[in-house]
Formats: C-alpha cells, sequence, structure tokens
C-alpha cells in the first residue's frame, strides 16, 4: 500500500512541473518546492528548516543553494545572532507558492471528478485519519 500511496503522489508531478513552467518559474524540482511550503510561514534558520522537513542538514544545504540560484529564496541576516543566517521567500519563491497552491486545487477538483463528491470526501477523511495517527509516534 505505500507504494500505491508514493505512485499517486507521483502522478501529481508532470502538472506541477507544467505549472512552473507555465508561470516561468524555471530551476525548481518539485521535490525543492517542499521547502517552500515550510518557509511560507516565515524566515528559519537551515537546520529548523531540515527539522520540520524531516530531513538532514545536508539535504537542506544543498536544495537552499539551488533555490537561492535561481531567486525563490534569499539568506539574510539573523536580528537576533549576528553570526546565524535566515532563510526567506523571495518575491519568485512566493509566486512559486501560489502556483503550487493553484495546482493542489487542480488536483483535487480532478480527483473529486473522479471519485465523486461522497467519494473524495471519505477519502480526504481517510487520510487525515491516517496522517493522525502517524503523528501520534
Amino acid at each position: 500500500m505505500p507504494a500505491l500511496v508514493q505512485l499517486v503522489a507521483a502522478s501529481g508531478v508532470p502538472h506541477l512541473r507544467a505549472a512552473f513552467a507555465a508561470a516561468g518559474l524555471d530551476g525548481i524540482r518539485p521535490a525543492q518546492s517542499v521547502a517552500l511550503v515550510a518557509l511560507a510561514a516565515g524566515a528559519l534558520h537551515a537546520s529548523d528548516l531540515a527539522d520540520r522537513l524531516g530531513v538532514s542538514r545536508q539535504a537542506v544545504a544543498q536544495a537552499i543553494a539551488a533555490l537561492e540560484r535561481h531567486s525563490y529564496v534569499t539568506r539574510v541576516p539573523d536580528p537576533a545572532d549576528a553570526r546565524a543566517r535566515l532563510i526567506e521567500l523571495t518575491p519568485r519563491g512566493r509566486q512559486a507558492l501560489r502556483v503550487m497552491r493553484s495546482n493542489a486545487l487542480n488536483l483535487e477538483d480532478r480527483w473529486q471528478q473522479t471519485l465523486g463528491q461522497r467519494r473524495f470526501g471519505e477519502l480526504r477523511n481517510i487520510l487525515r485519519m491516517l496522517l493522525d495517527a502517524e503523528s501520534v509516534e
């Protein structure tokens, strides 16, 4: 079953790539875009971003370097600690988030058309239950 869930999740990747391309957003991979979501609420230290994403600091450093090269994020001095840097979204990063949100809503619409409103509601409830059950651990 986990493989099936991963396949369903991965099926949306081509749509997201196309949405990024249509918006003129180059140099961003769907796997990197997850970091943008974590930064939506505000700037974070790289270590905090790694913790939030549940990945290594090295993985975050690589993703942030690529996102920074393409102007989706920037590193700014931490006002509370002159030695530290915060990672924050740029206007281009916020545009990418809007594209991701629109793409996610379109995906939900496609799934609802496929399943019908009742079954789609059941799917949403089941997924929430599974997510809640996993977060208890």
